[in-house]
């Protein structure tokens, strides 16, 4: 029998000292840029440029978040390419400020199905009255997140269904990123 699949959460390691930490993603004009379309795992025809200020300054990761939405230099980019993952995810550019290098935001482009809710810690969904209807039956908070392996196929990288504000990749992703020693990145089972 072949062991089973394992995966990870995938989050910025915010208690790196001296770190920088990006701020909120504005697009033309200084307008707060929507980043919930990140969530969405469909790719997105961005045109307008999208920056990010740094405050407070301080050293660069590779990989960290602003406002939940990761962004990574072009090693990570180079990486995924190495793996052959290129197709699971969308790089869009981004000026960092004070960077001249390029940046990019990783945006997922699979959602699936596969919170395993019976081995989660705890799984609230909405309720109707909690006031909002069009939410009912959905997830409202996940603790403890696991997956069922089984429900996830091939995928490197996706996030799960019904609560998109986790990324997920596969062992072989994790690995590949602490062997080739990326900043920033943090890894908890699910």
């Amino acid at each position: 029998m072949t062991a089973q699949a394992r995966y990870y959460k995938l989050y910025d390691d915010k208690y790196i000292p001296g770190r920088w930490h990006l701020r909120m993603p504005l697009g033309t004009e200084d307008e707060v840029f929507d980043t919930w379309r990140f969530h969405e795992g469909r790719a997105l025809d961005i045109k307008e440029p999208i920056c990010l200020s740094v405050k407070p300054a301080g050293v660069a990761l590779e990989f960290s978040h602003s406002m939940g939405i990761p962004i990574v230099n072009r090693r990570v980019v180079s990486l995924f390419e190495r793996l052959g993952i290129e197709e699971e995810v969308q790089f869009v550019p981004v000026e960092v400020e004070g960077q001249s290098e390029p940046w990019f935001i990783l945006n997922a482009l699979q959602v699936i199905r596969c919170i395993d809710d019976a081995r989660c810690e705890e799984v609230l969904y909405w309720r109707p009255e909690d006031g909002e209807p069009e939410r009912v039956g959905e997830y409202r908070n996940v603790a403890g997140m696991k997956i069922d392996p089984t429900k996830v196929g091939d995928a490197s990288i996706f996030r799960p269904w019904g609560w998109l504000v986790v990324l997920i990749v596969s062992e072989r992703v994790k690995l590949a990123m602490e062997q080739e020693g990326i900043t920033g990145i943090k890894f908890i089972e699910v």
